[in-house]
């Protein structure tokens, strides 16, 4: 019995030869790359643009070299004076060696997520909550530091890390408006105390400086008996020095010598 087929051989082959070329056939944008296998060994890296692949011999793995944003979740992190938080981040990092990435690590993005979580509580741990909430830029640098070293095995460049909270609890929040109270308040008593001593230096030089000139003693008398003079509605008692008398007295016993002689 016969039996015959609706496509003839010519047909058959030039489906065959389009569905090869469709899985042949690789495009890869100015971002990518593609890491190639023959035959589970690696061969290259491809791209961009057409790439032809062998289908059964060959085996391709795009890697996305921009800049993944990672956010890292809120690690509790206890720091060196015994305070409880959490602490969130974000990671900014790219792939620079796409063959390491694929072969030295199996998922470079989880294994990138949990060494910036481990990393992040082991840097804070180490440092106070004051600073952590001054010194961000620092410790920012630190676990980005920290971070590409271990990472750069994997061909992974970390070129920023940014710490976005630091939650404290209820308790934690009162006990640091406390303290801040206290230290304006200690910081007020101190320039008030400053003042007061510059007050009293300044106090000293004029008096010093009084006491070698007794003439400006008695100018600086007449002048507040002139400043006070103007003041009408009360009575004022004003005690003069008793240099300011010896000078005066042997003025008026002349005075009086002088009009008895006269008369």
């Amino acid at each position: 019995m016969d039996f015959a087929f609706p496509f003839g051989f010519g047909t058959v082959a030039l489906v065959v030869a389009v569905v090869f070329a469709l899985k042949s056939l690789h495009v890869l944008r100015e971002y990518e790359r593609g890491v190639v296998f023959l035959l589970g060994r690696f061969w290259r890296v491809k791209g961009p643009g057409l790439v032809l692949i062998v289908p059964g011999i060959q085996q391709m793995v795009r890697v996305d070299l921009r800049v993944v944003t990672l956010d890292v979740p809120p690690q509790d992190v206890i720091s060196r004076d015994n305070v409880s938080v959490k602490v969130s981040a974000v990671v900014y990092f790219r792939v620079v060696d796409p063959e390491r990435a694929i072969i030295q690590v199996e998922d470079f993005l989880v294994a990138t997520s949990q060494l910036a979580q481990t990393t992040l509580r082991a840097v804070l741990g180490k440092h106070e909550l004051d600073e952590m909430l001054s010194e961000r830029e620092r410790l920012n640098l630190d676990v980005q530091r920290i971070l590409d070293a271990q990472t750069d095995a994997w061909g992974i460049k970390v070129t920023n890390v940014e710490i976005k909270h630091v939650d404290i609890n209820e308790s934690m929040i009162r006990a640091i408006a406390a303290q801040a109270e206290a230290e304006r308040e200690r910081r007020a008593k101190v320039i008030h105390a400053d003042g007061e001593k510059q007050a009293a230096e300044t106090l000293l030089q004029a008096a010093q400086m009084l006491a070698r000139q007794p003439e400006a003693m008695q100018l600086r008398y007449l002048q507040i008996l002139t400043q006070i003079a103007t003041d009408r509605t009360s009575t004022i008692v004003f005690p003069v020095p008793i240099d300011l008398l010896k000078t005066l007295v042997p003025a008026s016993r002349g005075e009086e010598k002088t009009g008895a002689g006269e008369r």
